[in-house]
Parts: C-alpha cells; structure tokens; sequence
C-alpha cells in the first residue's frame, strides 16, 4: 500500500529518478548552479523550477526593449530632428544663412564671400504687384540688378566641392537630379552651369531635405545673405549652406506661421519670391556689399570672369537703391 505524500511535498514534483538529489546545491542539474541559494537562484520557483509564467515575463521585456529601440530610432531619424522643426501646412521655416536646417543633402559648401548684410530697405514692388504681409508676398524678377550679391572675383559657394559631396553619394544623385529634371550623369553639368551669388533679400523658396533615401519638401525663407546657386533664368537652385535642391514656393492662402530661428531684421512683408526670366540672363549685376561696388559676373562662372560695372538705375522692381 502506497504512503500518501508528505505534507510539505510538492504534488507537481517530478518523480525521484537517477537525477534527484542534484536540486538543492550540487554542481550540475537546473537548481545546483553555484551561488545561486538553496531554492535555485532569484526567478525560481520550488525545487528550483522556474515559474511557469517566467518565458513570457522575458518576453515581455524583450518587445519593452524593442519598441524603445524602434521609438528612438524613428525620433533620431524623422526629418528635422537636428537643429529645427520641420514646418507643417501653413508653415514656413525661418532659416539663418549658414544653418543646415533639417537634413541637408550634403555638407555646407558656402564661402566667407557670401557672407552679406541684411540691407534694411525692402525691394519696391512693380506696377500690379500685390503688397506683402497676407498669403502673398512681392515678386522681383531673376534679373534684376542688385536682388543678388557677393564678393568680387570669389565665388559665394564651392561648386567643385559641392558635385564632389553630392555626386559620392548615389541616392542624393538621383534624388537632386529628379528635382532639377536631369538625369544622374547630368548632375555634374547642371551644377556647373549654375551661378554662385548671395541673395539680398529675405527670400521664399521650396526647400528639400534628404532622408531614408528620399528627399522631402518644406516652406522656408532663406535669410539675405544666403550663398545660393541661380539658374540661367535668375532662380535659385541650391542653398550653399546644405546642398539642397530649391525650386519656387508654394503659394499659400494666407499669413503663414512661421517656425525655426528668427534674425533682428527678419519682416514678413519684405520677403521677395524670384520670378524666372522668359530669357536667359547672360550677366548678372551683382553688389559687392563691403566695397558698395557693382560688377557683372557672366551666367556660370566663379568669379575669375568678373568685372567692374556702373551702378544700375533702380533696384529690384525700380526702387532706390538698396543700401550696402
């Protein structure tokens, strides 16, 4: 006849067999591992089993430390994570001339050339143009003499260097090539062609980052002084500071809110949108704004093919002349 259990036995213990006796402290078997107590170490249950509830407790902690993992990630990740806000619908970001902004394409290529002043006086608005301060802002054509300046013989942006960071990189290649409407391989040449300068007016341009092998579009304003790119229609096509593509704003409807870091003399009403020209300008007519002097820098040069050139009459839209 069979004795019944013990009082203090466990009705789930396995029966004895060659391996019992090795539970409470040897030095093999699950409950005899050294240092760890008579009942198996922290987590275990009786007889040094673990609880039955154990695996899922690590795996729960496994997906815990996961979902961390993936939440940090997406935050490092996201587009204007760096140094400013990406800016949503209704909203322009505000961006200083030698800030990256959010994700920028490439390091920054601008020179101490295009370092300019903010002048104080807005550019005059042509006969029919609707004044700023709403969903609109004034319009100046590309070729308008002043609305672009620099530095004498020096370029306000590292062209070479500028292809060399883009290029080395294929998905910024096709990526600003489809922006710009060329292929990859043109990519060189239309960068070349181009024309260094520095914008004298708070400007509004589309911007683009680049993320996750994409790039993406935002509102922006670039601060007079900005070294930028223009095309042979008068408009800019690369922010120096970052290397990104840039093409006409998107009209909006009203004011919009505006994000990012704001300069002293930063006014919603004296930002100007370059309109492009119907022909291609063959020289621009740039302000050297230390010196106070003019001169003409031919479409798609650098700098070495600059030469001295009169004052101009009128400004961007027919004004006074803008100060230095």
């Amino acid at each position: 006849m069979t004795s019944p259990p013990a009082p203090d036995s466990d009705p789930t213990e396995p029966p004895a067999g060659p391996s019992a006796g090795r539970r409470g402290g040897g030095n093999s078997g699950d409950g005899g591992r050294p240092g760890r107590g008579p009942a198996g170490g922290p987590g275990r249950g009786p007889g040094g089993r673990q609880p039955w509830w154990w695996p899922s407790a690590r795996l729960a902690v496994a997906v815990a430390v996961l979902a961390a993992v993936l939440v940090l990630t997406v935050f490092l990740t996201r587009p204007g994570h760096d140094e400013d806000i990406l800016p949503g619908p209704g909203e322009v970001l505000l961006q200083p001339a030698a800030a990256p902004g959010p994700s920028p394409f490439t390091e920054s290529t601008a020179t101490s050339a295009a370092a300019a002043p903010t002048p104080t006086a807005p550019p005059a608005a042509p006969p029919g143009t609707p004044p700023g301060g709403t969903g609109t802002v004034r319009s100046v054509q590309g070729s308008a003499p002043g609305l672009y300046g620099g530095t004498r013989s020096t370029a306000s942006c590292d062209v070479a260097r500028q292809i060399g960071l883009l290029t080395g990189d294929r998905a910024k290649t096709t990526a600003f090539g489809d922006l710009a409407g060329v292929d990859d391989a043109a990519v060189p040449g239309y960068l070349r062609a181009l024309t260094p300068v520095a914008l004298r007016r708070d400007t509004r341009v589309t911007n683009h980052g680049f993320t996750g092998g994409e790039a993406f579009a935002y509102q922006s304003v670039l601060q007079a002084g900005t070294a930028v790119l223009v095309d042979a229609h008068g408009l800019p096509r690369v922010r120096c500071a970052c290397g990104n593509p840039l093409t006409p704003p998107v009209a909006l409807k009203k004011a919009p809110a505006t994000t990012g870091e704001a300069w002293p003399a930063y006014r919603p009403s004296d930002v100007v949108v370059v309109q492009q020209t119907s022909a291609m300008v063959d020289t621009f007519v740039l302000l050297d704004p230390a010196t106070g002097h003019w001169f003409a820098r031919p479409r798609g040069t650098t700098g070495a093919s600059d030469r001295p050139t009169s004052e101009p009459n009128g400004t961007p839209g027919g004004g006074a002349a803008p100060g230095a």
